[in-house]
């Protein structure tokens, strides 16, 4: 026994080779991943039924209480029998794919096992559907696991030779011959399935975890392609950022050739039939439609499927990758292979992770375009606001002026001119430089010191250097006006207003005070946090104000106002200086 125990160790070594290569073979891998139907059952069945063969091929010749070692089998005697490792692969094949393998499995290697006759072809030849069919079922029980452990394995493959050989007693004949020949290669048989079964299952773990780590890789890859392509796709899908994605992804993708398209043509092909797929050429194969469609990746492995025309087109298959815009498909990412076979499960795991990457950051760029969108027609709105408050006063002046002083009115209007020819140049933009400003504020004075010529005087002071920080549009005149109808309203004479504009470290102060009648401190800590509407309109226009401050430039830039002890009021806001990391 001991004897025979050793030499089906042997022959298990060299059927554990074969299970080895076996895990090499991109079927198997598929198995792995459960990707399991009625045709790749029928495979898988003829897969693992083959490797049952080679396992009573690895077997044992036994007569009565001796054996023969010869190790090519193609008949026995009605006296013999064979101890055989047929059960190894049929086991495995139902733990992996389940009752139809496992049965498909035991069907194929016990029908081999039956023709090679012997006194117990009819119960052994039985015994290996059944325990295909059986470890299939007991599967079942352990399907939150991907792969059954080790452990488990060797339990069950206990049970598989156990259940043959107890076939054997009922079954076949001579009992006398029977029982001496389960006697001699029960425990042997016992030992040597389980332990193989166990082995190959150790085998399917490690395959499984270079599989992960495959994944892993393939999914860092996809990381590094993706942060590389969206530069250029964040641009918008013209032929030269088509052209540019189409060439970094030829290099890591590693397929064939690379085609990018938007959804009515073809912006960029690079690689293999580059000289027949041009740009310009319309997209309307069936694959490529169905990736618009469903916006899933889609995967053709024919020819017909790559829809070319040229006879000689050296590519076969693509993987379709569809570039999505939030629910919308906006292009086509297509990866070239020569030959269906070079498109595996890793292939499909980069494609994959590259679309869900890319259509994810363009998404988000989308909507951080649609916000800075919303922000600046909010922004605009904001503005509009105050340009007509100004504009009203300025044309009810002038109508006054018509009147008493046609001279003035005419050189009030030429400075309103000039102002809002300025006030269009500066609102194109939602930031301007302070120096910019400042001007814009002088023009405003021009007009102002005729409405109000004797009532007050208006001084700006600005340190040299921060003409080039940046400033909303618009953000001084509106504080200025405030400060003339409100703050000086009381005063017919002798009003001051001073405009000062200086570096505080990092950033520049702006203040803007007045020796007028201050603000009631009933609205001090509201005014600038809410529009206030009262009858001569105070709170508006410094509201909009504050909330384009806030909006462009932080909280930090939020109008601060306080009464001064002497009287009148003092406005404080900073913002940032551009050369305030160098202060």
């Amino acid at each position: 026994m001991e004897q025979l125990t050793l030499l089906l160790i042997e022959r298990m070594g060299i059927l554990l080779t074969l299970a080895f290569i076996l895990t090499r073979i991109p079927l198997f891998r598929q198995l792995l991943d459960r990707d399991v139907h009625l045709g790749t059952s029928i495979a898988y069945s003829l897969l693992f039924g083959l490797f049952g063969m080679a396992g009573t091929y690895a077997g044992v010749v036994v007569r009565k209480e001796a054996y023969l070692p010869a190790f090519w089998i193609f008949s026995l005697q009605p006296h013999e029998a064979i101890a055989n490792s047929t059960l190894v692969g049929v086991v495995i094949g139902g733990l992996l794919g389940g009752p139809l393998v496992g049965l498909g499995a035991g069907l194929i290697a016990g029908a081999h096992l039956y023709s090679l006759g012997g006194f117990a072809a009819w119960p052994a030849g039985l015994s290996v559907p059944i325990t295909g069919l059986f470890a299939g079922y007991v599967a079942r029980f352990f399907s939150q696991e991907r792969v059954i452990s080790p452990a488990k394995a060797l339990f069950i493959g206990m049970f598989a030779p156990i259940i043959q050989m107890s076939l054997l007693l009922i079954f076949a004949h001579p009992p006398e011959l029977v029982r001496t020949v389960v006697n001699l290669i029960g425990i042997p048989m016992v030992l040597t399935n389980s332990i193989s079964i166990a082995i190959f299952t150790t085998m399917i773990h490690v395959a499984l975890k270079e599989e992960e780590r495959s994944a892993a890789t393939e999914a860092e890859r996809a990381f590094t392609i993706a942060e590389r392509i969206l530069p250029h796709l964040k641009q918008g899908l013209t032929p030269q950022t088509a052209q540019a994605a189409a060439q970094l992804l030829l290099r890591e993708a590693k397929a064939a050739a690379v085609a990018v398209t938007d959804r009515e043509r073809l912006l960029a092909h690079v690689g293999a039939g580059a000289d027949h797929h041009l740009p310009g050429e319309p997209v309307g194969s069936d694959l490529d439609r169905r990736a618009m469609v469903s916006g899933g990746i889609e995967t053709g492995l024919t020819r017909e499927s790559v829809s070319c025309e040229r006879k000689h087109c050296p590519l076969h298959a693509a993987v379709v990758v569809p570039i999505r815009e939030g629910d919308s498909v906006v292009g086509l990412i297509k990866l070239y292979f020569r030959r269906p076979q070079q498109i595996g499960k890793v292939q499909e795991a980069l494609a994959k992770g590259l679309g869900n990457l890319l259509s994810n950051q363009l998404t988000l760029t989308l909507a951080e375009k649609m916000k800075g969108l919303m922000k600046d027609a909010e922004l605009r709105m904001l503005q509009a606001q105050i340009q007509p408050h100004f504009l009203f006063n300025t044309l009810n002046s002038i109508v006054t002026l018509i009147r008493i002083n046609p001279d003035l009115a005419r050189h009030m209007t030429i400075q309103l001119g000039v102002f809002m020819r300025l006030n269009l140049k500066l609102t194109a933009s939602p930031l301007v430089t302070v120096g910019q400003e400042l001007n814009h504020l002088n023009a405003y004075l021009e007009i102002i010191n005729i409405r109000f010529a004797e009532q007050f005087v208006v001084r700006c002071e600005a340190d040299a250097g921060v003409e080039e920080a940046l400033i909303p549009p618009g953000t001084l005149q509106p504080l200025v006006e405030n400060s003339i109808h409100h703050g000086l309203r009381g005063k017919p004479n002798g009003g001051e207003i001073e405009v000062s504009v200086k570096r505080d470290g990092g950033r520049v102060a702006v203040v803007i005070e007045d020796n007028g009648a201050g603000i009631p401190a009933s609205i001090l800590d509201k005014l600038g946090a809410m529009p206030l509407e009262s009858r001569d309109g105070n709170g508006i226009g410094v509201y909009n104000v504050n909330q384009r401050l806030v909006s462009l430039l932080g909280p930090s830039a939020r109008l601060r106002f306080a009464n001064k002890p002497e009287g009148g009021c003092r406005i404080t806001f900073f913002i940032p200086h551009r050369g305030g990391e160098d202060a």
